[in-house]
Formats: structure tokens, sequence, C-alpha cells
């Protein structure tokens, strides 16, 4: 396997109904767990691949395992470490956030499709950085948050009152571009892209040379009540 498929990319979408889960190796990543959920009324917490978005089934999945350190509740097995020195070779120097020209793509995208553009939203905003930043202290990829939060509980944080939410994280990749391919090559992270509700949208990149991971992508899209 090459270095530059070392690279992670996961999803999760919440909007208003039950949830299903699959998972799948991805040409830019190594491994995939999407959960595709409807708005949380009641889910209990999935062990493959994260949550269906109840605060508490995150709560409880976070209290029943033991805890990797004492401010971090993320459960053992869900989320992804990248090996020791496995994205050393790759090249970050042009790596770079431009939150106009994601938006862009991601439009562009949505409109072949026959679906409506999406709008840059603070709050969403707001929540992919936080998420980005969690997960560049950890280094490590994940739907979780360090304090056991799932990503419907970081967009409420946010203060968007959302009927619809859906994020893609991405790991290791050394631009949007990168990120994009892997997130339309991959069902569940494609089916967020599309979400056909969608109103807004918020994107955030954290970069870190000192951990192995490097980069920590988010991408956080909703609509609101």
């Amino acid at each position: 396997m090459s270095r530059v498929a070392l690279a992670v990319v996961m999803s999760m979408a919440l909007t208003a109904g039950g949830c299903a889960v699959g998972g799948s190796t991805l040409s830019s990543g190594f491994a995939s767990n999407p959960l595709v959920a409807q708005k949380p009324v009641g889910l209990d917490a999935d062990t493959r691949g994260g949550l269906g978005g109840d605060p508490q089934s995150a709560r409880k999945a976070a209290s029943a395992v033991k805890l990797a350190r004492a401010d971090d509740r993320a459960p053992a097995g869900q989320y992804e470490k990248a090996p020791a020195g496995a994205l050393a070779d790759r090249d970050y120097g042009a790596t770079k956030l431009d939150a106009d020209q994601v938006r862009d793509a991601v439009n562009a995208y949505r409109q072949s499709k026959g679906l409506k553009p999406l709008k840059l939203n603070a709050a969403l905003t707001e929540a992919a950085k936080a998420h980005s930043r969690d997960l560049a202290k950890w280094d490590r990829i994940s739907h979780y948050g360090s304090d056991g939060s799932n990503p419907w509980d970081r967009v409420k944080r946010s203060g968007y009152n959302a009927k619809v939410a859906a994020e893609n994280v991405g790991t290791g990749q050394a631009s949007i571009t990168e990120v994009m391919k892997g997130w339309q090559e991959s069902p569940g992270h494609n089916k967020n892209l599309l979400l056909p509700d969608a109103e807004h949208m918020g994107i955030a990149l954290v970069q870190d040379p000192k951990t192995e991971f490097k980069t920590f992508w988010t991408l956080v899209i909703g609509a609101s009540l």
C-alpha cells in the first residue's frame, strides 16, 4: 500500500428516522465506517462506526469503556490512528484551506447532480473547527470528540438549530482536491455531500506537522429549522 493511501476519510450523517451502517475501504484511505442516520430519536450507540446522534447514547457508550486518558472519553475502537511515520514522506508545504474554494467545489458537484448550492455558515464552521482541533490534539480520526460528543452534539453546541446535519472527516490529505476525491468515491461520504435538503456548510483544516496524520479536515453540512 502506498504512503498516499494511508490518508483516511470518515462520514456521518444525521437527518430524521432510523440508521444504517456500512464500511468500505477507500482508494484514498485505509479505513472507513460511514454511518448514515436520521435526526436522533432515541437512537442507540452503534459499535462499528459511530453514533446515531443521541447525546445520551454518547455518554452511555463513553462511560462503558476504559478511558484512554482522564480527559478523553472516546471509546476504544471508535477511531483510527496512523502508523508511526506513515505520512512522513508527504509534502504538505502547499497545503492550505480556502473556504470559498471548498464551497465552490462542493456546490459545483451538487449542481452537477441537480441539487441546490450551499452557503458558508459561521456556526457550522465553528463546529468543524472545534472537531478538527480535537482530532489534531489526539492525532486520530473519529466522529467522537475527546469529550464523548458526536456530530449532532457539536452542531447544537455551535448554536445552529439543525433539522439536518452531516459530517465528513479526512486526515492525511494534502489538498481539498484529494479530500473531495475520497469523499466522492465513498458511498457514505458522497451521500453527505449530496444531501438534498442541505442549505449550509462549514469547513475546517488543522495542520500539525508533529502528528502522524499531519492534516485534519472536517466538513459539516446542515439545514436549519
